[in-house]
C-alpha cells in the first residue's frame, strides 16, 4: 500500500460511494473520492430526496379537499412553483454539504472531476492529473436511458430535468410505466398538470405483484391520469400548439412538456473499465460476486452500476461490506433477499418479499390473503382512493413468502414488516400480533379467509 498515492480511491460520491470512502478513512487509510458532479449523487441530488419533496408538495391537492370533508374551509389554494424550487435547492445543497463535511471529518480527499481508469492501480482525475492507489472503487451509479430511435427526442426530458424546470407546465406525458414513470406522474396530477402516461406494455409496474399493477393503474386513472397502455411513442414534434406526441397505435397526444422515464443504465461510460480487466454484464453494467470484486484483482463495485438491487440504502450496505472486508479484516457480504422497496405513487406502495406469481413459479403451491377497502379517513368524507393489502403464504410451512401493501405511508408499514419477514415470520406467528386500533395497517394481521383469484375460483 505505502507505494501508492492512496489505499483506496473511489470513483462517484454517491450514497455507496460514501460511505465506504468514510468507512474506509476512518480506520487509517488514505482514501480519496473523485466527483464530476455534486457529492451526495442520484439519491440527494436528483432522485430520491428532492422527489420526496416534490411528492409531499403534490400531496396537498388531495388533502385540502379532504379537509373540506372533515369541516375545514381552506378559501382559495395556489401553488407557487418557483417558490418550491427555491426551498427544494437550498435544502438539497444543504444536504450536499453534509456529505461533503462527512467525508472530510474522516478523513477522506474529495477531488471534483470526472475519473477515468487507466490500470489496475492507476486512475486519471480531470483537472488534478494521474494517481495511483492499492484499490479501486466503483460507485458511479446510473442514469436515466433515452431512446434513440424517438425521432425528436431532443425535444424530451428526463427525470433529471424534471427537477428544474423553470415553470410548471399545464400538460405532460410521461413515457413509461416504472416507477419513476407513475411517482412523477402523481407528482404533477397532484400540482394541477394535465397528465398522460403511454406505456408499451398490458400494465404498469413490471416486476411487481399483479395485483399492484391492476390496482395501482386504477387508481392512477381514478385520480385523473391518463393511462395509455400498449402503445409507445414514436415520435415528437414541436408545434406552436405543444410537443405532439405521435403514438405508434395511431393517435397523438399534445402537451407542454414530454418526459421520458423508460429505465435507467449503469453509468459506466468513460470509466475505462476495460483497459484493467474489467468485465460488465450485457447491460454494461459492472460484474462483481458477492464480496462486490469486479474481475480485476484490485477493482470493486458497489451500488446502481452493479444493477443488482437499484436502491440507496442497498448501496450504502454494499459499501459498508466492501470496507469491513477490505479495511477491517471482517469478511462481509451483504443479503440482498427480503429487500423491501418502496413506490411514492399516490397512494404509496411498499413491498417485500415474491409476488404471488414467483412464489408459485420458486414454492409450488401457496395460500393469497388480500384484502381491498377504503380507509375510514377516506370513508368518512366520502373519498374513493382505496388500500390493497396481500400476503403470499407457502403451504405447509406457512411461511410469509410476500407483503404488499399500496395504503398511505404504506413504505412506513412495510419497513416494519421486512424485519419479521427477514427472520422468517409464519402466517400463525403474523396472525398472533394483536392488532393496533383504529389504524389501517391493522388489517394486515386480521386477514384469516384466504383468496383465490377470480379466474381461478370463488373466495374460500
Amino acid at each position: 500500500m505505502a507505494n501508492y498515492d492512496y489505499d483506496l480511491f473511489v470513483i462517484g460520491a454517491g450514497s455507496g460511494g460514501v460511505r465506504a470512502a468514510r468507512l474506509a478513512a476512518m480506520s487509517g487509510a488514505r482514501v480519496a473520492v473523485a466527483e464530476e458532479h455534486r457529492v451526495g449523487g442520484t439519491c440527494v441530488i436528483r432522485g430520491c430526496v428532492p422527489k420526496k419533496f416534490m411528492v409531499y408538495a403534490s400531496e396537498y391537492s388531495k388533502s385540502f379537499k379532504t379537509a373540506h370533508g372533515y369541516g375545514w374551509d381552506i378559501g382559495e389554494t395556489n401553488f407557487d412553483w418557483p417558490r418550491f424550487l427555491l426551498a427544494k435547492d437550498v435544502e438539497i445543497a444543504r444536504l450536499s454539504g453534509i456529505y461533503v463535511r462527512n467525508l472530510q471529518n474522516a478523513g477522506a480527499e474529495l477531488l471534483h472531476g470526472k475519473a477515468r481508469v487507466t490500470g489496475p492501480h492507476t486512475v486519471e482525475v480531470e483537472g488534478h492529473g494521474p494517481v495511483t492507489a492499492g484499490r479501486i472503487l466503483v460507485a458511479t451509479g446510473g442514469r436515466p436511458w433515452m431512446p434513440g430511435d424517438v425521432a425528436g427526442i431532443e425535444h424530451a426530458i428526463s427525470s433529471n430535468e424534471a427537477f428544474h424546470l423553470e415553470a410548471l407546465p399545464k400538460s405532460i406525458v410521461i413515457a413509461g410505466g416504472g416507477y419513476i414513470a407513475l411517482e412523477f406522474a402523481c407528482i404533477f396530477n397532484g400540482l394541477g398538470v394535465e397528465t398522460t402516461v403511454v406505456h408499451r406494455g398490458p400494465n404498469v409496474l413490471r416486476g411487481f405483484d399483479d395485483d399492484i399493477r391492476s390496482h395501482v393503474a386504477e387508481e392512477l386513472e381514478a385520480s385523473g391520469i391518463k393511462v395509455r397502455l400498449g402503445t409507445r411513442i414514436a415520435s415528437i414534434e414541436k408545434t406552436p400548439d405543444g410537443l405532439v406526441s405521435a403514438c405508434v397505435d395511431g393517435h397523438s397526444v399534445t402537451s407542454d412538456v414530454v418526459m421520458f422515464a423508460l429505465g435507467r443504465e449503469p453509468y459506466t461510460e468513460g470509466l475505462g473499465l476495460e483497459t484493467a480487466g474489467v468485465e460488465l454484464t450485457e447491460n454494461g453494467a459492472v460484474k462483481v460476486d458477492a464480496y462486490s470484486r469486479t474481475t480485476s484483482d484490485h477493482i470493486w463495485a458497489v451500488g446502481d452500476v452493479t444493477d443488482r438491487i437499484n436502491l440507496t440504502p442497498v448501496a450504502i450496505r454494499e459499501g459498508a461490506a466492501f470496507a469491513q472486508t477490505e479495511f477491517y479484516a471482517n469478511p462481509t457480504s451483504f443479503d440482498h433477499e427480503m429487500v423491501a422497496s418502496a413506490v411514492f405513487t399516490q397512494p404509496q406502495i411498499g413491498s417485500v418479499g415474491l409476488s404471488e406469481a414467483d412464489a408459485r413459479r420458486i414454492h409450488g403451491k401457496v395460500d393469497i390473503y388480500l384484502s381491498k377497502f377504503r380507509a375510514m379517513k377516506e370513508t368518512f368524507y366520502g373519498g374513493t382512493q382505496r388500500c390493497l393489502m396481500k400476503l403470499v403464504v407457502e403451504q405447509g410451512s406457512e411461511k410469509i413468502l410476500g407483503c404488499h401493501v399500496v395504503a398511505p405511508d404504506g413504505p412506513e408499514i412495510i419497513q416494519m414488516a421486512a424485519i419479521a419477514m427477514k427472520m422468517g415470520v409464519t402466517k400463525p406467528q403474523w396472525d398472533s400480533t394483536c392488532a393496533v386500533h383504529p389504524t389501517l395497517a391493522e388489517e394486515l394481521v386480521t386477514m384469516r379467509e384466504k383468496y383465490t383469484p377470480p379466474a381461478l375460483g370463488a373466495v374460500a
